[in-house]
């Protein structure tokens, strides 16, 4: 699959499972809710503290399969490698990310707050793989 179809495809399904890698090699998965950013780079809101950012620190590769929201039906997977954004320059990409997924806030500063105490991070995965290239 065509990566440009899949970050279409995220366009308007947000629902995915984010898998990255234990320092022992094996997965660890966390639902996730996915946006594109502007770039074209996936992204996920997390905390700081999250097992799945430190994994990432630790291997950057990063596994996303993102669902149509009634589960069954269309779904699209991406493989790329990761970077962490963290505050204060997460602070504007978590705006983006927020109007990419639900639109607009009611109180951005309150948002803006609710990100800072939450110590949340942006992971951005630059995409390198989609699929599914076939069906069976």
């Amino acid at each position: 699959m065509d990566i440009s179809r899949a970050l279409e495809f995220l366009g308007t399904s947000h629902r995915a499972v984010l898998a990255t890698y234990r320092p022992d090699g094996t997965a660890q998965l966390s639902p996730v809710l996915a946006a594109v950013d502007g770039a074209g780079a996936v992204v996920v809101s997390t905390r700081e503290t999250a097992i799945k950012v430190k994994n990432l620190r630790s291997d950057p590769r990063a596994i996303l399969c993102v669902l149509s929201d009634g589960f069954y039906g269309d779904w699209v997977y991406v493989e790329g490698t990761a970077e962490i954004v963290s505050l204060p320059a997460a602070l504007e990409p978590l705006v983006d990310y927020y109007r990419a997924i639900s639109g607009e806030h009611p109180d951005w500063a309150d948002y803006r707050a609710a990100m800072q105490s939450e110590r949340r991070v942006i992971v951005r995965i630059i995409a390198t793989h989609a699929g599914p290239d076939f069906s069976g």
